[in-house]
């Protein structure tokens, strides 16, 4: 069984592309088996809540880090999960 690791995902995205484009830089905290899987929760989430899309979506460093380095409350919570019940 492969184990689940934390990921350090930087880029930029285009927000509100309708009126005034900007640029902005994001930092996010993922959980996943590799990194291909944390570069799509990424682009996923950016575009579920922000309604962008993954054209203007740059991811420029993805990189595993230890869950000593992890900065968001909610991502190193989710370590202590054990099971899922649907």
């Amino acid at each position: 069984m492969t184990e689940v690791k934390f990921y350090l995902v930087r880029g930029t995205a285009l927000f509100n592309e309708s009126n005034f484009p900007t640029p902005q830089k994001f930092t996010k905290y993922v959980r996943a088996l590799n990194e291909n899987q944390a570069k799509e929760y990424v682009y996923n989430t950016l575009g579920t809540k922000n309604k962008i899309k993954r054209g203007n979506i740059r991811i420029e460093e993805i990189k595993e880090v230890s869950p000593e380095e992890v900065k968001d409350r909610k991502v190193k919570e989710m370590e202590k999960i054990t099971k899922i019940i649907m």
